[in-house]
């Protein structure tokens, strides 16, 4: 059975996780409003992104050793009290005075998300049955997918309304609202003294399937870092009103690929759906360069977003599939570490690209960056072999 209790419980607290995390694609306002440029944009949105990474060694361990419910109870504290510290930095003293208060808050706030999306995802792993592992996460996924949209929904209000103050307390009750979630749920796998040490985090990592399978994840976080990091930024620098339209057409797209096409890829094999997963995803920004306007967000919203649908739970299930319970913390840390590396660089970079070139060519850098990816997908060989529902080895 797929849609279990446990399965509802740990997708309601990932809903509340992500729209928390999701509504600080809004920060870029903050930053601005207090004389930031775009570099010290992509650096502060970056830094969230290099929390996650330099911790996602010993935060794959713990996942393994303590458990998926209790890291996700660690991460969700965090992620609830981050946003209070944000709460509690001066607003008119100018962002050199808050810099650095600022950059400690980024880097404990991407630790706690770092944990959540680990714990989740590795949990909903071991739940789901094995023939339907890309449908379970995927249709998982929709919980953080919606969590995308009602995000920045919600942010724009709250600044418009409350300011920066009423911002940060709404995105702390609603990380508060997932720890609460998670509590009533029981673990899904936890080490004892008899289970099988198995290899290290760097000994998982070595292997040439995961590397594969990492390669495309950082391609795929660095593109999708421009979503993230640049999307209000661009939308105020071209006097549009509704930024937030773009995530809503994000969301409601992937969230819509997921349900129509929620078995395709255990039917027909990750290979097939990735590759036009990449080439989605890539169009979308790249659209992003036609002359703007809110129809121009909804549309590379729309396309990037079914192209997200698709492309997550295809390259996770890549990963974990047929993996031994003991390793699948490291591995789903690896891929999402991946990702997060691929974003860090990405917002960096881009930050810095933007100021020298402007939104054109940062948008351009991401689109091109997910069909370089296509590309060497299509060129991989030595993947790992999948092994359908029927039994039947498939190359992948």
């Amino acid at each position: 059975m797929l849609y279990t209790r446990a399965f509802i419980g740990m997708a309601l607290a990932n809903l509340f996780t992500t729209t928390s995390f999701a509504a600080f694609f809004s920060l870029p306002l903050f930053i601005t409003a207090q004389g930031g440029t775009k570099t010290d944009i992509g650096v502060l949105m970056g830094a969230f992104a290099l929390a996650s990474v330099l911790g996602r060694p010993w935060i794959s361990e713990l996942v393994d050793r303590l458990g998926r419910k209790h890291s996700y109870t660690i991460g969700s504290a965090m992620m609830t009290l981050a946003p209070i510290g944000y709460l509690l930095l001066p607003e008119d003293l100018g962002l050199a005075r808050i810099y650095w208060p600022l950059l400690g808050l980024r880097l404990g706030h991407g630790v706690g998300l770092a944990i959540c999306f680990t714990a989740a995802f590795t949990y909903v792993a071991d739940i789901v049955p094995p023939h339907r592992i890309n449908e379970g996460i995927g249709i998982f996924g929709i919980s953080g997918l919606i969590g995308l949209g009602l995000g920045p929904a919600l942010a724009e209000p709250a600044i418009t309304q409350t300011g920066f103050a009423g911002f940060f307390v709404l995105t702390a009750l609603l990380s508060g609202a997932a720890f609460l979630c998670h509590l009533p749920l029981r673990e899904s796998f936890r080490m004892t003294a008899s289970t099988p040490h198995g290899p290290s985090f760097f000994q998982v990592f070595r292997r040439i399937d995961t590397l594969q399978v990492s390669l495309l994840a950082f391609l795929f976080g660095f593109g999708i870092s421009a979503s993230g990091n640049f999307i209000f930024a661009f939308a105020e620098a071209q006097r549009l009103q509704r930024a937030s339209l773009y995530y809503l057409a994000y969301s409601a797209a992937a969230v819509l690929s997921r349900v129509a096409g929620g078995r395709v890829a255990d039917r027909i094999g990750e290979r097939r759906v990735i590759a036009p997963a990449f080439l989605m995803t890539g169009l979308g920004f790249l659209s992003l360069l036609l002359p703007p306007g809110h129809g121009i967000l909804i549309l590379a919203g729309a396309l990037s977003g079914i192209g997200h649908g698709f492309l997550y739970p295809s390259l996770n299930t890549l990963a974990v599939r047929d993996q031994p319970a003991s390793e699948r913390g490291k591995i789903t840390g690896i891929f999402t570490g991946s990702i997060d590396v691929g974003i860090l660089l990405g917002s960096i970079l881009m930050g810095y690209l933007g100021d020298w070139a402007g939104f054109d060519a940062i948008f351009l850098a991401s689109g091109l960056s997910l069909l370089v990816a296509l590309v060497v997908f299509r060129n991989t060989r030595n993947w790992a072999v999948v092994i359908r529902p029927d039994g039947e080895a498939a190359a992948q």
